[in-house]
């Protein structure tokens, strides 16, 4: 699978919705994707990138570049073995590093969002200081 150069965003789906998560990429409008996980809204939304830009060339229309919106990117330090581990995993499913870490904050945060809105985990016992 070829790396995704496009920017994209990635929303979870409601339950009304089907469920799953929404891939969509701005700078090609009306190119978007879904899947049950992240990872299967990604490599949906690479096919549906290809396919995209596919039917442009084939009309013989112009295909835009990647936006300004890419240098969204930050630079973040992370331990040399959790880089390397991320290495291995792009390489296992065929994707960029960017990608992986990308679909690692997004299930890390929509995971952190879950458990603030389902509010602090009831206790049977009063939990005390000393």
């Amino acid at each position: 699978m070829e790396n995704l150069e496009y920017p994209f965003r990635i929303q979870p789906l409601s339950e009304a919705e089907g469920g799953g998560y929404l891939i969509e990429f701005p700078d090609l409008p009306g190119c978007m994707s879904d899947g049950a996980t992240v990872e299967e809204a990604i490599r949906n939304g690479a096919d549906a990138m290809r396919c995209w830009i596919e039917a442009l060339r084939e009309a013989g229309r112009p295909i835009p570049g990647p936006s300004s919106a890419a240098a969204g990117k930050y630079t973040i330090s992370v331990h040399e073995h959790l880089y390397e581990e991320l290495v291995q995993e792009a390489a296992r499913q065929g994707l960029s590093v960017d990608t992986i870490a990308n679909v690692a904050l997004t299930r890390g945060w929509a995971r952190l969002l879950q458990r603030i809105q389902s509010g602090p985990v009831p206790t049977e016992a009063p939990v005390t200081s000393r």
